[in-house]
């Protein structure tokens, strides 16, 4: 066993006098030490139950005949941190989640992990950590909050409350108003109720084969939640006695199931930063051009908030991830014969799943569109790529050219669609808000939101190398590299230029002659960083490109 190293022969009699101060009997030192990396803490709404998810996956360990420790790993709440100085360190937990876990794990020799995430950044920094420390692991995420509803009985969710707040200044409703409803918005603990970040990757977790059935959609107040996580626990003991191990579950076929699965869903297209980090730690190449070529041939089967009404409890009616997959099997767009920590493969896993709802899961011959969810768009404006949630964007701008509105910062943009000056048909810029610019890759949840909220979210695109939350929907297109802050086109746009998007086509070209944008160019210089001292510093100095999926070295 790998805890031999702390735990057997002479030489370890001091590390034995340690575990004996844990209140350790022998017989449990004996066992394999299974590692339960809990995410609980008290600010995010996602993870304040976890403890519950913790002492649940400790019984399963148990019964299994492991011995279970728990130790911390840090999570915030993109929510709170949205549109102020905290969203800023969003993005680059990220990888302070993914590395301080490897040194927690290495420093204490465990013979297996169960990860306990739930919201953003702390899943795929956990899996990230998993396919960079590859011993065996397993995933039980906290659970999908339920949906809000109004007074009324109208669905009433997170994305829903950004854009009241446009509405407000629009005049649409009083503050009164927008306070009842933020009353009924978030009515349970768990990872916010659309297809947003959270649940996306949770949802993807299954996909990938480190998570068991139900990981991503079972509600976080639903008993059967404490079930999973007891059947997690106990599986962890399988895992450890057979030697499966991450790198052998996340193979480039197993990415490339999850990333179908994410065309189907409809997912947040923060995936398309986290899948290729978490790729990377795994050995495996994953590409803008491959998810290009996956979305070009998988059907979007969901709508989920905010695309569409249902949400993720609705989601887990309808047969959750499995029963999207089992449709996806009909025409043969997963590689079935992939290991999963089940111990069987994701064939036999989705052998018996049924779609029990054709309108939240829309079969495979009648989806809602014959693309993926998320589209990634190429031009002289994104040499390296961009991305929009193509599912989530009304028809009529699916094509679009109108003038350029430039900012230099997400404030900036924000107080400008309050005011009143963004007029329909504008296409906004954002920028300097990329990895390196921002640092940190602000989410434009506030603005995309106000757009919306404005009445605005049909004729108004938004462009920018920062990202989007995914509760943004509309025409908001993001990642765009290179960055501003690295000389990308989109430093060289000048209020007014015109912009033309095709998202059918794949492009996003700023429609100003070659030796105008030569000039341009010529006369460009970085701005000073806007923080030069502290993580955010080093994090600027050292991270990818948005198309590399913001990776660390």
């Amino acid at each position: 066993m790998r805890s031999d190293a702390m735990k057997k022969g002479v030489e370890r009699a001091p590390h034995r006098s340690l575990l004996y101060a844990l209140g350790l009997t022998d017989a449990e030192i004996e066992r394999p030490i299974i590692g339960i990396v809990n995410s609980f803490n008290e600010i995010v709404p996602g993870h304040m139950h976890l403890n519950q998810i913790s002492d649940a996956v400790k019984a399963g360990v148990l019964a299994a005949g492991g011995t279970p420790l728990v130790f911390p790993a840090i999570a915030m709440c993109d929510g709170l941190a949205m549109g102020h100085e905290g969203m800023h360190y969003s993005l680059v937990t990220r990888d302070l989640i993914c590395d301080s876990t490897e040194a927690v794990v290495r420093a204490q020799a465990f013979d297996g992990l169960v990860m306990i995430p739930n919201c953003d950044k702390n899943v795929p920094g956990l899996l990230m950590a998993a396919a960079r420390l590859n011993i065996p692991t397993i995933f039980c995420s906290g659970g999908p909050m339920l949906a809000g509803r109004d007074r009324k009985g109208a669905s009433n969710a997170l994305s829903d409350m950004f854009e009241y707040v446009g509405r407000y200044h629009a005049g649409d409703m009083t503050a009164e108003e927008v306070q009842a409803c933020a009353v009924d918005a978030c009515p349970t603990c768990g990872s916010c109720a659309g297809m947003y970040t959270a649940n996306s990757m949770n949802c993807l977790s299954e996909a990938i084969g480190m998570a068991l059935p139900g990981n991503g959609t079972i509600p976080a107040v639903y008993s059967a939640r404490l079930r999973l996580a007891k059947e997690a626990g106990a599986q962890i003991m399988s895992l450890v006695e057979r030697d499966i191990k991450p790198r052998d579950i996340m193979t480039e076929a197993a990415f490339a199931n999850a990333m179908t699965v994410d065309m189907a869903l409809g997912c947040s297209t923060n995936t398309i930063l986290h899948l290729p980090a978490i790729a990377n730690e795994a050995r495996v190449p994953l590409t803008l051009d491959t998810v290009a070529e996956i979305s070009a041939r998988t059907p979007n089967l969901c709508q989920l908030s905010p695309a569409g009404q249902a949400f993720i409890e609705d989601l887990d009616t309808a047969g959750g991830v499995y029963g999207v997959m089992s449709e996806l099997a009909k025409k043969d767009l997963l590689d079935t014969a992939v290991q999963t920590v089940t111990g069987k493969t994701m064939g036999e896993n989705i052998a018996s799943a049924r779609n029990l709802d054709p309108e939240t899961i829309r079969p495979v011959d009648s989806p809602f569109s014959e693309y993926g969810g998320i589209a990634v768009l190429r031009g002289n404006l994104a040499v390296d790529g961009c991305v929009v949630k193509q599912s989530a964007v009304a028809p009529d701008m699916m094509q679009h050219s109108g003038p350029a509105r430039v900012f230099d910062s997400e404030e900036a943009v924000t107080a400008a669609i309050f005011d009143g000056k963004i007029n329909k048909g504008d296409v906004v810029v954002v920028r300097y808000e990329g990895p390196k610019g921002g640092p940190g890759m602000k989410e434009m949840l506030t603005p995309t939101a106000a757009i919306s909220g404005m009445g605005l979210g049909q004729d108004v695109a938004l462009i920018t190398d920062g990202r989007f939350s995914g509760a943004t929907r509309g025409a908001a297109i993001g990642h765009i590299s290179p960055e501003a802050m690295e000389g990308g086109t989109i430093a060289l746009v000048e209020e007014g230029d015109r912009i033309s998007i095709d998202i059918a086509a794949g492009s996003l070209t700023l429609d100003v002659a070659d030796d105008i944008l030569a000039a341009r160019r010529a006369a460009w210089t970085a701005p000073e960083p806007k923080v030069k001292h502290g993580y955010l510093a080093r994090y600027a100095r050292m991270v990818s490109s948005a198309d590399k999926g913001a990776i660390l070295p």
